[in-house]
């Protein structure tokens, strides 16, 4: 972690998150259909400029596109668990939680032939067992929490959070927590979805996000000696052919201020090594 990280990660939902929100009509699943149309010009991208990435899939995407989840494998690119659907954990028992927590980690098995080291959140909303789950079953790292911009930590646990009383923090885990930011996602700048109680209206100018992506990035490289950041992208948003100039645009002007481009899972096992060097220095 001597230079200044990237890890660009793709949430591959396809019509998971309409499906997620009762939307199964024609219109809407083709909406997530698109996702699939998108891959191969993202992998085709991403092996242009020879950068390899993490791919976040649901189990029943996993399920619905076991060939493009070869060939996201096949290209070098890791794949990490987002959950079975695209339900948040946050609405779920514990049981059914763990459920498909473990039947997510068994369709990408079947497919990568290793079970997965990461785990996203759908919605980026954890449960409050969440954290005991994937240290149960040996998960490296979560990226679903956003308790920093570009500085990897250890996850808590068993956080107390009154109502009107001071928060009590939780026991610090090994759980490496790699953090995200809706501000970093291409979701809410670009997708345009509309509910019966809220209306997302995305759709904003690529170019001028841009701007923020990459002043992001400035900033870590001009205040910190390391840093990891992660930007978030899902396929049938960023797919979009002036999205994907303006994401080719964005990998060129990283590139260009040194960026270091890595899986999470190796941004991931290299905050660990870091953190364990510092502790016996300490």
């Amino acid at each position: 972690m001597s230079r200044h990280a990237v890890c660009l990660t793709f949430d591959f939902d396809a019509m998971s998150v309409m499906v997620a929100r009762g939307l199964k009509s024609p219109t809407p699943v083709s909406r997530g259909e698109f996702g699939a149309a998108a891959v191969p010009r993202i992998l085709a991208l991403l092996d242009k400029y020879r950068i390899k990435a993490s791919w976040f899939v649901p189990g029943t995407v996993v399920k619905t596109y076991p060939d493009h989840c070869r060939r996201i494998i096949g290209a070098g690119h890791e794949i990490a668990n987002h959950g079975w659907t695209h339900a948040t954990p946050a609405s779920l028992a514990p049981e059914k939680e763990e459920a498909d927590l473990v039947r997510a980690s068994e369709a990408i098995a079947e497919v990568t032939g290793r079970s997965p080291r990461g785990y996203r959140s759908p919605a980026w909303d954890l449960s409050p067992v969440t954290v005991d789950l994937l240290l149960k079953h040996g998960f490296l790292y979560d990226s679903s929490m956003m308790g920093h911009d570009h500085h990897p930590y250890f996850a808590r646990r068993n956080d107390v959070v009154p109502d009107e009383e001071p928060i009590q923090f939780g026991e610090t885990t090994t759980l490496v927590e790699m953090p995200v930011s809706w501000s970093l996602d291409d979701f809410p700048h670009f997708e345009f979805m509309r509910f019966k109680d809220v209306v997302f209206p995305g759709l904003a100018n690529a170019a001028l996000v841009l701007e923020n992506w990459v002043h992001d990035f400035e900033y870590m490289a001009r205040t910190e000696e390391w840093g990891c950041l992660t930007y978030t992208f899902h396929p049938f948003v960023i797919g979009r052919g002036h999205r994907m100039i303006v994401l080719e645009r964005l990998i060129c002007s990283l590139l260009e201020r040194g960026a270091h481009f890595l899986t999470m899972e190796e941004a991931a096992e290299r905050f660990r090594t870091r953190a364990a060097a510092e502790a016996l220095r300490a």
